[in-house]
């Protein structure tokens, strides 16, 4: 049965990082019970029982447990429990199979966007698509320029690695000193950020991506500017 409009509007209280519940399932009954809906499963940080993205991706020493371990998994398990969805946004790819292998209910990614648009360590492939449609979860676009842009990224990544060589030089032909310099530095690099960001169409091409691939009831707005 049609349930009609209510024209309502909710919110839900999320926490952004399994670290917060300090390795103890009593911190994550007290969260839930203070109005936590949502926990992501891992910020960039990795936590002793699940490992992040930016650590599978590019910081592999630092990780304990690639995915999930036992205590990993018993804490997807009480969240299913506990009516607390399992978000998979920031997680590692192992940690997002294992999640799927062990939530008996749909998962959330609230903001992550598509790795085949955007190949970024934060955004998820074409297989993770399909098998958090098959589980019935939904992902939230996320809306951070670096994550719907290639082009965006890889000038950024660029700019930064290649700061203190430019700034020697605006130091050479400024005769500023380094605070002016730095002032300088600031707004060219704004201004240059600014006019390569990525256009709406471009943030609709991740939406309409997942759309087209597996169906509309599996991809939401996640923001995350």
């Amino acid at each position: 049965k049609k349930r009609a409009h209510q024209g309502k509007l909710v919110s839900m209280i999320g926490v952004e990082g399994g670290h917060m519940i300090e390795d103890d399932l009593g911190k994550l009954d007290s969260l839930c019970a203070l109005g936590m809906r949502y926990l992501t499963l891992t910020w960039n940080n990795s936590t002793s029982w699940a490992s992040s993205a930016m650590d599978e991706t590019d910081h592999p020493e630092r990780i304990r447990h690639k995915g999930l371990n036992e205590f990993g998994r018993q804490v997807v398990q009480r969240m299913n429990e506990l009516g607390v969805m399992v978000d998979l946004s920031h997680a590692g790819e192992q940690t997002f199979y294992d999640a799927l292998a062990v939530t008996k209910k749909p998962v959330l990614l609230s903001h992550s966007s598509v790795w085949s648009i955007c190949p970024v360590f934060r955004n998820v492939k074409d297989d993770q698509i399909k098998a958090l449609a098959k589980n019935g979860g939904v992902i939230c676009i996320n809306f951070y320029s670096g994550f719907i842009s290639k082009e965006y990224d890889q000038l950024q990544s660029m700019l930064l690695n290649k700061k203190d060589s430019l700034l020697g030089l605006m130091t050479q032909v400024s005769d500023a000193d380094s605070i002016e310099t730095m002032k300088n530095w600031n707004a060219w690099y704004d201004k240059t950020m600014n006019e390569a960001r990525p256009t709406l169409s471009q943030l609709v091409d991740h939406i309409d991506y997942i759309v087209k691939m597996v169906g509309d009831k599996y991809v939401g707005i996640g923001s995350d500017y």
